[in-house]
Parts: C-alpha cells; sequence; structure tokens
C-alpha cells in the first residue's frame, strides 16, 4: 500500500500540473466598455480565465502601470494620446500581427494614424467624435453651427463642457485656427483668454453625467461626445448633434500589450476575439459607441450602422484630428491654465 506522504506527494503533483495548464489574461480595462457577459463568453469558448479589472480615466491606468515594479496586466486599453506617450516610453509590446487574424476586420481609416503611425502598438476599439450639441427646444436648428457659436450671450449659464482639460481646450483652439495638439505657448494663453470669456455661458463641467443631463435638460447646449449624444436622442429627440465647421477631435480607445506582459500568447487570443464581427457588434450595441471594425459595423441595424451622427461621411471626417501626446513640458502649460480656469468656475 501506498503511505500517505507518497499520496500527498502524488495530490500535490497533479495540483501543480492543473495549476501550470491553467491559462490566465490579466485584462485592465475602460469602465463600461467591455461588457461582462463578453468576459465570460471568452471564457467559455477558450477555457482562458479572466483576470478583469477597470479604470475610470488614461491617467490612473498609466500611473498604476508607472508604479508596478515588474508587469501584472496582458491587456491595457489607452486612448490615442496615451498610446503615442506609452510606446515612446517603451511601455507598450510591439505588435505580432500573425497573432491577430482578425485584424483584417478593422476600418482602414483607424489604421496607421497620428499617434501610432504603423499601427505597430495598438489596435482600435471603439472610437468617437467631441462635437456640439443643443436642445432644439430652445435653439433654432441649424442656429448652431461651429465652436466659436458657444461665446454667444444667449448661451448664458447654460452650456455644458466636457470636464477634460485637452477637450476643452482643443475647443478653443480650433476656434482661434490653431491646432487640438498645439504645442505653442503663446497660442495656448491665447486659447486660455478665449475660455474665460466663455466662463459667463459655462453651466457645468462633466464627463460621467452627460448623458443624463442631456436628456434632463440641464444644460441646453455644449459640447459632448456623438456616442452619448445618441444615446441621449432616444430619451430626449430634442437634442441635436453638430459636427463643427473648425474640425474636431476624433478620439479613440484601444487595445494594447505591456512590454513584459506575464501572459502574451493569452493577451493576443483576449484581443484577437475582441475583434470578431460578431463580438464588435455587440460591444457597439452594448456602449452606443460607434466601432472602428467595418465587420462589425456591417452587422448592425441599418438605422445604426448609416446614421450620420454614428458614422459620419468620410468627408466629414476629413475635418477631425487624432490627438497626440503633447509632453510633459507642454502638458504643465495646460494643466497651470487648466486649474485656473475651473477655480473662476
Amino acid at each position: 500500500m501506498r503511505s500517505a506522504l507518497t499520496i500527498l506527494l502524488l495530490f500535490m503533483l497533479s495540483l501543480n500540473q492543473a495549476m501550470a495548464k491553467e491559462r490566465i489574461v490579466n485584462v485592465f480595462a475602460w469602465t463600461s466598455e467591455i461588457p461582462e457577459y463578453i468576459v465570460r463568453l471568452f471564457e467559455e469558448e477558450t477555457g482562458i480565465n479572466v483576470n478583469f479589472s477597470t479604470y475610470e480615466n488614461n491617467e490612473s491606468m498609466y500611473a498604476k502601470l508607472r508604479a508596478s515594479q515588474k508587469s501584472v496586466y496582458d491587456v491595457v486599453m489607452p486612448s490615442s494620446y496615451f498610446v503615442d506617450r506609452m510606446h515612446k516610453q517603451n511601455m507598450l509590446e510591439k505588435l505580432d500581427k500573425s497573432k491577430l487574424p482578425n485584424w483584417k476586420n478593422l476600418n482602414s481609416t483607424f489604421l496607421n494614424p497620428v499617434y501610432d503611425p504603423k499601427s505597430e502598438y495598438s489596435v482600435p476599439y471603439i472610437w468617437g467624435i467631441t462635437g456640439i450639441f443643443y436642445n432644439a427646444k430652445y435653439y433654432k436648428t441649424g442656429s448652431i453651427k461651429k465652436w466659436s457659436d458657444l461665446w454667444d450671450k444667449r448661451f448664458d449659464n447654460q452650456l455644458m463642457l466636457l470636464d477634460d482639460m485637452r477637450e476643452v481646450f482643443t475647443m478653443a483652439l480650433l476656434s482661434l485656427g490653431y491646432s487640438a495638439n498645439e504645442t505653442n505657448p503663446a497660442h495656448i494663453k491665447e486659447a486660455f483668454e478665449r475660455l474665460i470669456l466663455l466662463s459667463p455661458n459655462i453651466k457645468v463641467f462633466s464627463t460621467e453625467t452627460v448623458v443624463s443631463i442631456l436628456i434632463d435638460e440641464d444644460a441646453t447646449a455644449g459640447m459632448s461626445w456623438n456616442g452619448d449624444n445618441y444615446r441621449a436622442f432616444f430619451e430626449n429627440s430634442d437634442i441635436q448633434f453638430v459636427f463643427p465647421k473648425e474640425g474636431f477631435v476624433i478620439w479613440v480607445d484601444t487595445f494594447a500589450i505591456p512590454k513584459n506582459a506575464p501572459h502574451p500568447n493569452e493577451a493576443y487570443e483576449f484581443i484577437n476575439f475582441m475583434m470578431r464581427p460578431d463580438i464588435a457588434k455587440e460591444i457597439a450595441l452594448y456602449t452606443r459607441f460607434p466601432i472602428a471594425n467595418e465587420a462589425g459595423q456591417k452587422l448592425l441595424p441599418k438605422e445604426i450602422r448609416d446614421n450620420p451622427v454614428i458614422y459620419p461621411s468620410k468627408k466629414v471626417m476629413k475635418q477631425g484630428q487624432f490627438q497626440i501626446d503633447l509632453g510633459e513640458e507642454t502638458l504643465s502649460i495646460y494643466e497651470k491654465y487648466w486649474e485656473e480656469l475651473k477655480m473662476r468656475g
């Protein structure tokens, strides 16, 4: 008969073998951008266990990765200009596209962007446009066409602006004819001074409660993302969206693999799964934001895939700019002015 020690050793060996075979992927994602049922479906289909955690903004994700002594996460979701920043700081793995056969499903509009010129470090996932919203109950349809219109006195204490430094300054910079990625200190100061003139019209800054503010008419005009505007429209059909004539920002949330990720093969499987057309379609229906997956877009109901607010024409898209990293020195200038602007509010 086998001794108790032998049985224990055999049990420990089999347990270690089972643990060695267990496949894991650690995903650090934007809140509300990947539904739980999609994660569960991935686990069921692949047998890979997903350790899933979320963050509310790029800064917290970036700070957590920078603070870690060793790589913990396998998949992260930096937005466009953070892709630029992180690959410059050697924080991201160069992608092996042979492990991403579903790459072919992506919309070419989002390939080789200015923030990742050869699409070497990021996979575009969902995206959006920052434009103008207004409530047609209070303003005549077609009476608001450009960012500079928001400085009009009729908007006294009526505007909602996104609680996002880059977005707000971009609005002012574009209204002055400058780039969304402006680095000239004199132009940044000019934008700040222009925002000070806008202050009497600003009622609230928000990013987390945009949809409810639009629906409840707590603000009657301002800036919003097209996806939030689309969601609000279902509850309040007076909500309109405008692509400003001076141009606008196109933001993109992406998938990327951190440097020295502990489970790179599983990371590729997770990202490739998310690039499947049927999965991309589910993501679009869940988030109500546009997807960068052209094959998935074609599976959407006609009223969504042909909606010009969610999927504008190529002509409209050409007016947009992707954000890039501006560097710490330039950002510190923006941050100084941003703090002063918010204090005045």
